[in-house]
């Protein structure tokens, strides 16, 4: 009887701290996630505060925003190779040490044609192996919610996205390329949008945060659509920002509603 009840013991405390376990590794995964997702968002923001800073417009705030951004990448990059041992997700870690410093080089040259034109095609590598690195590490958590938390993290990026090559048009880019990758992201960030509106896991806070970038969106989306005329890169630089800060607190609630 004695001998049963023991077993019955260490089983339940067992399971207790393989639950334990299992709960924890999801949590961390999930904030990896949004970790690395990050990471896609800065790739971006880094091109567009250079395109900014060197057309003269918001000046100030565009330089601060370059320099934060760049230490917030490295800074990320750091934890992220601290915490992930997996094999798939190191390599491409290593190889994000490789290109990144030519990357923040580049960013901090005087604006030029031809370093800004750099710039672009940089911020496209490093958003592709950042991309690869949320996707690897979404891949180990096999489980929904971490999912959720990379579409809502893939807005933050695709605000900036967005904005760099609308600057990046008004500043003399102005191929058919630029275009389609705007209506691109357009059309990505909607899609995005109407599933997030509809996630199960939605609490109210994330609905209201959700509809102020409705609002906001209503209001910048025309400029995107029409970047041909040009015209308030103030405005741009703004609003595509406000979204992005939006979209930022979403996905930590998200992260949240993982735990």
């Amino acid at each position: 009887m004695n001998i049963s009840r023991y077993l019955l013991t260490f089983c339940l405390t067992f399971m207790l701290a393989f639950s334990f376990s299992a709960y924890s590794a999801e949590v961390n995964l999930s904030k990896a996630v949004n970790k690395a997702g990050k990471q896609r968002m800065l790739s971006q923001r880094i091109a567009k505060a250079y395109f900014f800073l060197g057309n003269g417009v918001r000046r100030d705030k565009a330089k601060q925003q370059l320099q934060m951004s760049i230490a917030e990448f490295k800074k990320n990059h750091s934890e992220l190779k601290a915490e992930i041992s997996n094999q798939n997700v190191q390599k491409m870690l290593a190889f994000v040490d490789i290109v990144i410093e030519e990357y923040i080089e580049l960013a901090g040259r005087p604006y030029s044609k031809e370093s800004a034109a750099q710039v672009l095609d940089m911020s496209e590598t490093i958003l592709e192996a950042s991309h690869d690195i949320v996707v690897k590490i979404e891949a180990l958590a096999n489980v929904a919610k971490p999912k959720i938390i990379n579409v809502s993290g893939r807005q933050r990026m695709l605000s900036q996205r967005i904005a760099k090559y609308y600057i990046a048009y008004q500043s003399g880019f102005k191929d058919q390329d630029s275009i389609n990758q705007i209506k691109k992201a357009v059309r990505e960030f909607e899609t995005a949008l109407a599933l997030l509106k509809v996630e199960k896991i939605n609490t109210p806070e994330i609905t209201a945060n959700l509809s102020r970038v409705t609002l906001l969106w209503r209001v910048i989306r025309p400029f995107f659509m029409d970047v041909e005329k040009g015209g308030l890169p103030v405005t741009v630089f703004a609003t595509t920002d406000k979204i992005m800060e939006h979209m930022n607190n979403i996905t930590g609630m998200y992260v949240k509603a993982a735990a």
